[in-house]
């Protein structure tokens, strides 16, 4: 189970990762952050940078080092990264790569409710969507061809994730239309009738409403 954490946000955890090489002020942590390509692995919301270090700094993981100002600019706070906020770093790091939590897919949600679509249509769709994840893979590979040359594996291991969890998906969704336009997707029949006659199956009405006795009665 994920821990409380005093500062939740994963962005808190980009920013470490980014302090820990040397003091910075936040500007500097975007530009990091970006180059590193974070942005991608955390989605970060760049409007709430400033917000997140200051709550590091509220928290006692990075410290204020020095403030300046040049002309006209704004003042620009140094930070660095304290011994609990090395700690946090390293903790963050092993539950997130030890711990399995569920995640919230939107495909997912889609996949539960995709019966409110026709067969045909949902084929369609998930060859636009098939077509999306091609060129998702085809970009991702060439950003890792891009720096494999100068950056260590080690740096780039999250681009290998992203690019078999985005195969798999490819392969399942290939073997899903492929059933659903070849006709051997179980039920198949009853979904089809159900969209051109408006009429549920009467084995799905039964199992919706043997769902609704068993969990729908109050307590």
């Amino acid at each position: 189970m994920a821990k409380r954490r005093r500062v939740s946000n994963l962005m808190g955890l980009a920013i470490l990762s980014s302090v820990v090489f040397r003091q910075m002020h936040p500007y500097e942590m975007a530009n990091t952050l970006r180059g590193w390509g974070k942005d991608r692995d955390f989605q970060i919301k760049w409007g709430s940078l400033y917000t997140v270090v200051r709550n590091l700094a509220k928290h006692g993981l990075i410290a204020e080092v020095e403030s300046s100002r040049e002309g006209r600019r704004p003042e620009r706070t140094v930070y660095r990264i304290t011994d609990e906020g090395r700690a946090e770093l390293v903790d963050w790091a092993k539950e997130l790569l030890s711990e399995a939590e569920p995640e919230t897919s939107r495909f997912r949600a889609g996949l539960s409710v995709m019966a409110v679509l026709g067969p045909d249509e949902v084929v369609t769709l998930l060859q636009q969507r098939l077509a999306a994840v091609e060129r998702e893979i085809a970009e991702t590979e060439a950003t890792r061809q891009l720096h494999a040359p100068r950056v260590p594996r080690l740096f780039l291991i999250e681009l290998e994730y992203d690019l078999a969890m985005l195969a798999a998906e490819r392969a399942w969704m290939r073997s899903l239309i492929g059933e659903i336009a070849g006709g051997t997707l179980p039920g198949l029949d009853e979904w089809r009738h159900h969209h051109e006659t408006g009429e549920m199956p009467a084995d799905m009405v039964e199992l919706a409403e043997e769902s609704v006795e068993t969990y729908g009665t109050e307590k």
